[in-house]
């Protein structure tokens, strides 16, 4: 079978959102962190928050590209613990998605609205250029603010252990 968009984003979403799940859990047994008002700078989305978009990204990617109703989430977790459980859910979600329901989606018109601005993409592009760095860049700075406020992570710890 050849490398698809299916291939490009699922995987990668899942296995990037494991990493997160487990420097949540390193966060969690550090303890004195609370992930509502961490953040690296006062201007800043605190750590829940770098969470929220990381599952809210990857669920609508799959749900958009398989063209299923995307999962709501009320964004209510606030503990290192119910941060787990809804990148649990999210993967969970990814992992339940048929990968022939992706069959073409590199071509499908994906539009996002908010209330500043509309952006316009086709399924390739939005995976390549908009929901993986989204991913990454949150992923990340939920690390960084980790690692800033004393928790011992390194490279590993996000590439997924030994990666």
């Amino acid at each position: 079978m050849a490398y698809d968009i299916y291939d490009a984003s699922i995987p990668p979403l899942i296995h990037m959102l494991g990493s997160l799940k487990a420097i949540l859990a390193k966060g969690d047994a550090h303890g004195g962190i609370d992930p509502a008002e961490a953040r690296l700078a006062p201007d800043m989305l605190p750590l829940k928050s770098q969470v929220y978009i990381a599952t809210d990204g990857a669920k609508g990617c799959g749900a958009r590209l398989a063209g299923v109703e995307i999962p709501k989430y009320e964004d209510t977790e606030v503990t290192f613990a119910e941060l787990q459980a809804r990148v649990a859910k999210t993967i969970d979600f990814l992992a339940s998605l048929d990968r022939k329901a992706f069959a073409g989606a590199e071509s499908k018109e994906i539009v996002l609205k908010s209330p500043t601005r509309t952006r316009e993409f086709n399924g390739g592009d939005y995976v390549g250029k908009f929901v993986l760095p989204n991913a990454y860049f949150h992923i990340t700075t939920a690390y960084d603010i980790l690692r800033n406020a004393g928790v011992t992570l390194g490279k590993n710890d996000y590439l997924g252990g030994g990666q």
